[in-house]
């Protein structure tokens, strides 16, 4: 069972930062789970809400900001909103990246930019998966012939969607730790979906995902995951 460390290492340090994910990169995780908007300037920004007001001093819409203007807000601790160039770079290879795709028009630009990474650093397409709650931009990555693995995510349970994932020809699926079951896990296994269950925070639920042979749980506290 692989570790990711939800958006760094969200239970120890500042979600969605540098800092959080060189935490997580510090506790030998597999992976990382982090989201993507795309800023008013066009650079894809690294954030999980649409606005910066939770995670941040700042005020308003992702969308509506520049990246410059974007850099002048940070968080609590004095953390700056990374790019994902930004993350990219920091994690170079060392460990696999989930992106989800949060923001509208998030898409084509995170495939132009991973494209790019790809063709001239050491990242391979097989590094990434690209996961969504929204399934059309799933279905955008899929009608560009991108060879992404591609991760269903769902707030219910696999069986809500399976026809999705079916249609995608999904890598994996993507539900949360409340809805895991033995049955759901075999419905999973039997059409060859990867299983990356969020978030995995509790002792025993890291126990008994792996019981369950979960392929990856994603988790707050990849310390003592």
């Amino acid at each position: 069972m692989k570790i990711f460390g939800h958006r760094g290492a969200a239970g120890l340090v500042a979600e969605n930062t540098l800092e959080s994910i060189e935490e997580a990169l510090s506790h030998k995780v597999d992976g990382i789970e982090i989201d993507v908007h795309r800023c008013k300037s066009g650079e894809l920004i690294v954030i999980h809400d649409e606005t910066v007001q939770r995670t941040t001093n700042g005020k308003g819409k992702v969308s509506d900001f520049t990246l410059q203007e974007l850099h002048k807000y940070s968080t609590i601790e004095g953390y700056k909103i990374p790019t994902l160039n930004q993350v990219l770079d920091l994690v170079n290879t060392t460990c696999d990246i989930n992106i989800e795709l949060k923001g509208i028009g998030t898409a084509m630009p995170v495939i132009e930019l991973l494209e790019d990474y790809i063709k001239n650093t050491k990242w391979k397409c097989n590094n990434f998966v690209l996961s969504s709650f929204d399934h059309s931009q799933l279905f955008q990555i899929k009608k560009s012939s991108s060879e992404f693995n591609l991760g269903v995510l769902t707030e219910k349970n696999i069986s809500s969607i399976l026809s999705v994932a079916e249609s995608l020809e999904a890598y994996s699926v993507h539900p949360p730790i409340a809805s895991l079951t033995k049955e759901e896990m075999k419905l999973a296994k039997d059409k060859g979906y990867k299983v990356y269950v969020w978030t995995v925070n509790d002792p025993e639920d890291i126990k008994s995902s792996k019981k369950l042979k979960v392929d990856t749980i994603i988790t707050d506290f990849p310390n003592f995951a």
